[in-house]
């Protein structure tokens, strides 16, 4: 299957790090001395079935970028960085814009999620064979409570039926661009790709991800990013991963 593919990622690196407090874009901020997103490139860049790196980024940091991540640390797949629109969704749109005119599978992946695996990134490729757009995701672990305007609980939902979605999300080429047409064209936003291409008619599934494949949005997030990438590898042979 993957011989007559043409597989592109689409990273979003145009976030505002409002939640960071940081003076710069949490991406560019180090964990063990190197930026989250060259982390985050590198593993799509390792991936063997990832034929090109689409890179959104701030229009002001778009050099930056080029110098600092793509090129100092040898991103060899990264063949462009687009400009970021206003929200996520459109940032996303603009990388879908210019991703190469062969490709029939498209991911997408947060740039500040560095700790996602190679073997994981694979398995969700090959898992689009057999199951239709789909997208990394996790057990939720922890009750959810439905919560009315005035804070009362309204209803406590079934924990087994709860997952937490992740990145990379994995879609037919054709189905994500159609998914983006009726967005633009009826004017809604989503909180994901996936929202999208359900709200344009295809069913999305779910495969086993990471729960340390965390998104790093806050300060607490940089500390518990910290701990994982000095203490993952010896914690993994613990566990017998």
């Amino acid at each position: 299957m993957y011989q007559n593919n043409f597989v592109s990622v689409i990273v979003a690196a145009a976030g505002m790090s409002n939640r960071m407090g940081s003076k710069i874009n949490k991406q560019f901020l180090k964990i063990d001395h190197k930026p989250i997103l060259a982390h985050t490139l590198e593993k799509f860049d390792e991936c063997k079935y990832i034929d090109e790196i689409i890179v959104v980024a701030k229009t002001e940091e778009v050099d930056y970028v080029r110098r600092e991540i793509i090129n100092r640390y040898a991103i060899r797949k990264a063949h462009r960085i687009v400009k970021g629109g206003k929200e996520r969704q459109d940032s996303i749109l603009n990388g879908l814009m210019r991703v190469d005119p062969r490709a029939n599978i498209v991911l997408t992946h947060d740039g500040a999620r560095p700790f996602i695996k190679v073997k994981t990134i694979e398995k969700a490729i090959e898992s689009l064979e057999t199951m239709g757009d789909l997208i990394v995701a996790v057990p939720e672990k922890d009750t959810i409570k439905v919560v009315n305007d005035d804070n009362s609980v309204h209803h406590t939902p079934k924990r087994s039926t709860l997952w937490k979605a992740q990145t990379p999300q994995v879609f037919f080429a054709d189905h994500l661009r159609e998914a983006y047409r009726k967005a633009s064209e009826e004017c809604y936003y989503g909180t994901d790709d996936a929202f999208l291409v359900e709200m344009a008619g295809y069913p999305v599934k779910v495969i086993m991800g990471q729960y340390d494949n965390i998104k790093i949005t806050t300060p607490e997030d940089l500390v518990i990013a910290e701990t994982l990438s000095r203490d993952r590898e010896s914690i993994y042979d613990m566990v017998g991963l």
